[in-house]
């Protein structure tokens, strides 16, 4: 579980994220939602610890993870993974190299247990045969695939994922999706997903938060979301659809 309590987040005079609070629950799917500039992309880099905050308190568990110093939380980043937007996969090694990176720099295992645990995550998210590839031989959605492997070859507790659809086929995304899923309740993993795709939203969402204007403006089960009379989640809700129909049109 992870609980943010009244963070705050400013970059200059700009005010990005404001008295922010919300739990996380473990073992769910867990996706913040919310439009370009909202602050969403903020909040999840805030919690995953890539970007610091004025005030508040982040913690895993009953770790106050935000007063952490940077060695101690060394600690936690061994029980994350992160599935960045594009992947944000190494061209210059190949795909067993890519998986292997958090196993290299966190672990002391030998080679051979090495290639023991990527055999098994790539064999994990259904890739076979691809160990000696580099990403440029991939599609999209294997890319994305491979990046699955390498957030959960250190068997995380949390799991983050931003955008984790960006750039991809309705096709594709509906796998991608449903590979997160699958993984979370397996693992039992705290997994946060940072999307602007309502698919994502009402296939796997367990519990939604909508951030408005660097706020938190609405929380629950994605099939109450229509039910809100939340007019800000309503607008955007409208134009996520539309978006997707114009996409669908244009392809």
């Amino acid at each position: 579980m992870i609980f943010v309590e009244k963070i705050n987040k400013s970059f200059g005079e700009e005010n990005v994220l404001k008295d922010v609070s919300v739990t996380f629950e473990e073992g769910k799917t867990n996706l913040i939602i919310g439009a370009s500039g909202s602050g969403k992309t903020v909040l999840l880099k805030a919690i995953a610890g890539l970007h610091g905050i004025d005030s508040g308190r982040i913690l895993y568990d009953d770790i106050v993870f935000s007063a952490l110093n940077d060695q101690a939380r060394k600690v936690i980043h061994k029980q994350t993974g992160m599935l960045f937007q594009g992947a944000a996969l190494f061209d210059f090694a190949t795909v067993e190299e890519n998986v292997r990176f958090p196993l290299d720099f966190f672990t002391g295992w030998t080679a051979a247990e090495k290639r023991e645990r990527v055999a098994y995550c790539l064999n994990r998210v259904n890739l076979y045969g691809v160990e000696n590839k580099y990403p440029s031989e991939l599609s999209g959605g294997m890319q994305k695939r491979v990046g699955i492997a390498r957030a959960i070859v250190m068997n995380p507790k949390y799991l983050f994922c931003d955008e984790p659809n960006s750039g991809l086929d309705p096709q594709t995304a509906i796998l991608i999706d449903r590979l997160i899923s699958d993984i979370t309740h397996e693992f039992h993993m705290t997994t946060i997903i940072n999307t602007h795709d309502m698919n994502s939203v009402m296939a796997i969402g367990e519990k939604v938060v909508f951030i408005y204007k660097g706020e938190k403006a609405w929380e629950g089960p994605p099939g109450d979301i229509f039910q809100t009379g939340n007019k800000e989640l309503n607008d955007f809700v409208f134009a996520s659809e539309m978006a997707k129909m114009l996409q669908q049109v244009r392809s």
